[in-house]
């Protein structure tokens, strides 16, 4: 791995972890990070209630560019990536689901976009 990828990595891991704190203090408990599926990775998984999340973590320099790098080939991706998720936990038959955005920029508070791909 070179130099540049290993910090591309250590700056996802990073992010994920502010949005996983972020999540948590909003009562959700994290079942899962860096799921990987045949159908692509789904970076946090959440559980509320009876609701579970998707969660995309989007990590750039601004808020903007990050809540700018959010595609709809994203949300099948996750879309994708949940369904075989679900399908290996019967647990979580039955409750609901929602696809989730949170963006990550340095010196800026995390912004969770419940839901944001319902739209698309």
């Amino acid at each position: 791995m070179t130099e540049a990828k290993r910090a591309a990595f250590s700056r996802g891991v990073d992010a994920e972890a502010v949005a996983a704190a972020l999540l948590e203090r909003q009562g959700f408990v994290i079942l899962a990070r860096r799921v990987r599926t045949p159908r692509g990775e789904i970076d946090l998984v959440a559980r509320r209630d009876d609701l579970v999340v998707f969660v995309e973590v989007k990590a750039r320099a601004s808020l903007a560019r990050a809540a700018e790098s959010l595609l709809p080939r994203q949300r099948r991706r996750i879309a994708g990536a949940a369904e075989v998720y679900l399908a290996g936990q019967p647990d979580l038959a039955g409750l609901d689901l929602r696809l989730d955005v949170v963006l990550v920029a340095p010196g800026a508070k995390p912004v969770h976009l419940p839901g944001a791909f319902e739209a698309e």
